[in-house]
């Protein structure tokens, strides 16, 4: 069974009884602090159905996660807290909080759960065995549980103890609401899409997006190509880029991309030009193919904004996965904007379109286009290996349906 296809056949944790059973719900937390305050609090909103869910049906619920990368063991900037009392807000009702997510406090405060009550558990990578998958830490924790649920799909594709190693412990392994959410739409893009199926891959290097440009060539109808990584595309068929970003080193590969992918692959016509990357910095226009010495392609041009736009007009389901320009300095965020607009144009005309990346998200919350897309994925990361075919230690994990 393809990968793609097993993923979405998975348990779903609204099928078990969890009334007056601890569950232990692995969440993705990862957000950041300033202060001691939440500034983008988008993931612990994904998580709200889920957590909200196992209230409703009388669970008590222990979640755990991750924040940061804390690299000597607890550190008050990576403490959890701050997300508590955010959390605390959403559910409104108050929120229990264990100074360490393993060990006697932990246990006695999940032992002393009535049903509907919510435990937050202290930073997972305060310990460093928590990302080795170490096995005693991994039966520390699924001690604190009777009933597994991982919601953390942009955690999902790291064998860590909370999201592969403590679930040997459990006999039910179920995804939340939003594993399922974006197993289901990354899986369908790859098994099943309503075609014409367009993909739009962006970003500064070639390198980052092989193994994704390889997976999806076979699955899509059109490939369109943005961002810096397009330069390496054009400097292989012998033409001038100027100072734009290059990969000597994949020129053979980009070369053997295009070959493969010759009727599917379309590369910008043209590109905004400039010496550097500077706010309202002069800008030229030039064919991608004949840039001057000294300047740099930093986001499709016009032309090419306006052929990507017609091919994606066809498109019933859209893949976006990196910005093709350097959206966050104007004016070399025209490009990726214009190519948010036609994706919300297109999701409100009945296409589904996928958003997938940190900076691709980003660029959709900048111009407000956020909740305009069928689905943006929580897990860059994660969603990068899912779409290059691999198998995710977290969602292999999960007992099937």
């Amino acid at each position: 069974m393809p990968i793609e296809t097993a993923a979405l056949n998975k348990l779903s944790f609204d099928r078990l009884d969890v009334r007056g059973k601890r569950v232990l719900v692995r969440v993705d937390f990862n957000v950041p602090v300033e202060g001691n305050q939440v500034s983008d609090a988008t993931r612990i909103k994904e998580s709200l159905p889920t957590i909200q869910k196992l209230i409703r049906d009388g669970a008590k619920v222990i979640l755990m996660s991750h924040l940061g990368r804390p690299r000597k063991g607890p550190a008050p900037e990576f403490s959890l807290a701050p997300v508590r009392n955010k959390l605390a807000d959403f559910l409104g009702q108050p929120v229990e909080f264990a100074a360490d997510c393993i060990g006697p406090e932990a246990e006695a405060k999940a032992q002393g759960l009535k049903p509907g009550e919510v435990l937050l558990l202290e930073n997972l990578r305060f310990h460093p065995e928590e990302e080795k998958n170490d096995l005693e830490f991994s039966k520390k924790l699924a001690r604190l549980g009777e009933i597994y649920v991982n919601d953390a799909f942009g955690s999902a594709h790291r064998a860590h103890a909370s999201t592969a190693g403590v679930a040997q412990f459990f006999e039910k392994r179920a995804g939340g609401y939003l594993m399922q959410k974006e197993l289901k739409f990354l899986g369908q893009l790859l098994s099943d899409p309503e075609r014409p199926f367009v993909a739009i891959l962006g970003g500064a290097k070639v390198s980052d997006k092989i193994a994704v440009i390889e997976n999806l060539l076979p699955k899509v109808d059109k490939l369109l190509i943005g961002g810096g990584m397009a330069y390496t595309f054009v400097a292989v068929q012998g033409k001038k880029v100027g100072a734009s970003i290059l990969e000597p080193e994949r020129l053979e590969l980009a070369g053997t991309l295009l070959q493969k992918g010759k009727d599917k692959i379309v590369l910008p016509e043209d590109s905004m030009v400039a010496p550097e990357v500077k706010p309202d910095i002069t800008v030229q226009i030039y064919p991608s193919d004949e840039i001057p010495d000294g300047l740099k392609g930093l986001d499709i041009g016009p032309k090419a904004a306006e052929n990507f736009g017609l091919i994606l007009d066809k498109a019933k389901t859209v893949l976006w996965n990196g910005p093709v320009g350097v959206f966050e300095v104007s004016p070399f965020d025209a490009g990726t904007k214009k190519i948010g607009q036609k994706l919300a144009e297109l999701t409100a005309r009945g296409a589904i379109t996928v958003v997938g990346g940190g900076d691709t998200a980003a660029a959709c919350a900048r111009f407000g286009l956020s909740d305009k897309m069928s689905h943006i994925s929580t897990g860059g990361g994660a969603a990068l290996e899912f779409l290059e075919g691999k198998t995710l230690p977290g969602v292999a994990a999960l007992s099937d349906a």
